[in-house]
Formats: structure tokens, sequence, C-alpha cells
């Protein structure tokens, strides 16, 4: 992206996402210990690459590159949605 853009610091959804990362790694803490290497597991993984995704597609040349990268961190999102009803039932 052009140097005339906001740095992915200052990004709100950048800081949304890393306040989402730090809930879900409360939240998972909470978890039965059987589910360490399984659900909690994977929902930190995911909860840490959306913020990683938008950070790497902020460092990209080209805006067809970043959106990439945003659109990953989407994807990530709606994978990682599921895991949260999941342990409701």
């Amino acid at each position: 992206m052009s140097k005339d853009n906001k740095s992915y610091i200052e990004l709100d959804v950048w800081k949304s996402a890393r306040f989402l990362a730090k809930e879900i790694y409360t939240i998972t803490s909470l978890f039965p210990k059987e589910e360490q290497y399984g659900l909690i597991s994977q929902m930190r993984r995911c909860a840490v690459s959306i913020p990683s995704n938008i950070a790497e597609g902020c460092g990209r040349n080209y805006p067809k590159d970043s959106i990439q990268f945003f659109f990953m961190q989407e994807v990530l999102f709606m994978n990682w949605k599921p895991n949260c009803i999941f342990p409701l039932i």
C-alpha cells in the first residue's frame, strides 16, 4: 500500500482484532483442560491470525495483494465463529 495510507497499527479494525484475540485467550483459559490441544488451540490460532493477516496485508506493495490478505482474515473469522457457538451446546 502507498506510504500515505495509515499504518496498520492505527486501523480500528486491527485494534479490534487484537482486542478480540486477547478476549479469546481469556475466555479459552476457562475451557476444560481436555480441550487444550483441540478447540482452545484452534480458536487461539485463528484469533491471532486475524490481526496478523491485516498487518501483513498492509505491508504489501500492491492493492490486490493487500486485498487478498484482508479476504483471508474474513475467511478466518468465518471459520472461527462456529467454534464460539460449539462450547455453548
